[in-house]
């Protein structure tokens, strides 16, 4: 009995949604890592197959194009929190894939409906193996990807704040630009047709806005070990 209620506590699937630069992947690894769970940053995907698209002369402002050649890289994604990796035709692409140039094109390569599909599947597939259990970090995790994750929780944070944070983890970036640049991504993520960045109607909103990171990870760890409390 005590196994397979132990079995129970830890399966916990938790989906965690949000624009950029509300603590998203910080507060998702390290909840996964304090709790024992695995880890996966389906944003990275989404990076990856745009920096294969690229790298490989793909025409990423042609729908078509990119549909045509969606099937053809190998990504793989390694699910610890203490060192999440990502390959793709097994080669290693943590690096490459948070090129500026990456980040430019990800929301023109991630909304064709292909891409999606593809991409859905896989993080779908690496999810049940999670029998451990899994904290999943994107944009529409828990509406669309994981819709019966045990746990959907959506980060939001100002327009401001976001582009504070963001502009601090990156060198003389000009902090008007980067919150420019984050808007935009937030209108292309949430206008496309296909699986837009949405709130699930049962995700618990956490305003990160005024909130320390270590202060955004207790409150999930919370959340998560409500779930995990078997009845």
């Amino acid at each position: 009995m005590s196994t397979t209620v132990e079995t129970a506590r830890s399966s916990v699937i938790v989906a965690i949604d949000g624009p950029s630069g509300t603590g998203k992947s910080s507060t998702s690894k390290a909840v996964a890592a304090a709790l024992g769970l695995s880890y996966l940053d389906t944003g990275a995907q989404y990076r990856a197959i745009t920096w294969w698209m690229l790298t490989n002369g793909i025409d990423v402002s042609n729908p078509e194009e990119i549909a045509t050649a969606a099937a053809k890289p190998v990504i793989v994604s390694g699910t610890d929190p203490a060192a999440p990796t990502i390959t793709v035709d097994g080669e290693d692409a943590s690096g490459p894939i948070r090129t500026q140039e990456v980040t430019s094109k990800v929301s023109a390569v991630s909304a064709v409906p292909e891409v999606r599909t593809l991409i859905t599947a896989l993080q779908r597939s690496i999810a049940a193996a999670a029998t451990g259990g899994i904290v999943v970090e994107g944009r529409d995790i828990g509406t669309t990807v994981l819709p019966d994750a045990d746990l959907k929780i959506f980060l939001t944070a100002s327009p401001e704040a976001r582009a504070a944070r963001r502009s601090g983890e990156v060198k003389g970036s000009d902090l008007t630009a980067t919150r420019e640049a984050l808007i935009k991504r937030d209108a292309a993520d949430s206008g496309r047709k296909t699986s837009p960045l949405a709130k699930a109607d049962d995700a618990v909103e956490v305003d990160t806005t005024e909130l320390t990171l270590q202060q955004v990870i207790e409150c999930v760890v919370t959340l998560v070990e409500g779930k995990r409390v078997v009845a």
